[in-house]
């Protein structure tokens, strides 16, 4: 099942994401800052991570340079209300510090579970095959 961890300072939006992701059979967990994020991941690795940028403690984007530089296969999603310069200018931070996608808060959730699905795909089946034919059937 995949793993998706949910880093928020505020209790309700961490709530109603955790409620979101469980409804869509995903095993979830939640922490209150990146620092417990970041010891979350390293007890029990997670397969996303869906972090908030402004948060006390370690942010958003010092949490998603440390998940880069710590785990650098861990999907990320970065959210943010943006605070009093908005959301754009710390989103954009994100993604250039490896944020896979980006959402403003409030969060579209059929957007965010639509990226959660997309980054959480197991990856296309590739032929081992080197000349790319087919077996022949019993016969041939």
């Amino acid at each position: 099942m995949t793993r998706i961890l949910i880093v928020d300072d505020d209790y309700l939006v961490r709530d109603m994401l955790a409620r979101l992701m469980r409804r869509a059979r995903y095993d979830v967990d939640t922490a209150e800052d990146g620092s417990r994020a970041l010891k979350l991941h390293r007890d029990n690795p997670f397969d996303l991570v869906i972090t908030d940028i402004l948060m006390p403690e370690k942010e958003g984007l010092e949490t998603i340079t440390e998940f880069r530089k710590s785990f650098p296969r861990v999907k990320i999603i970065a959210i943010s209300g943006g605070g009093r310069i908005g959301p754009a200018g710390y989103l954009k931070m994100a993604a250039l510090l490896g944020a896979d996608r980006t959402f403003s808060k409030p969060v579209d959730t059929a957007q965010l579970l639509g990226a959660v699905e997309e980054l959480t795909a197991p990856p296309p089946f590739k032929s081992t095959s080197a000349s790319g034919s087919t077996p022949a059937s019993p016969g041939q």
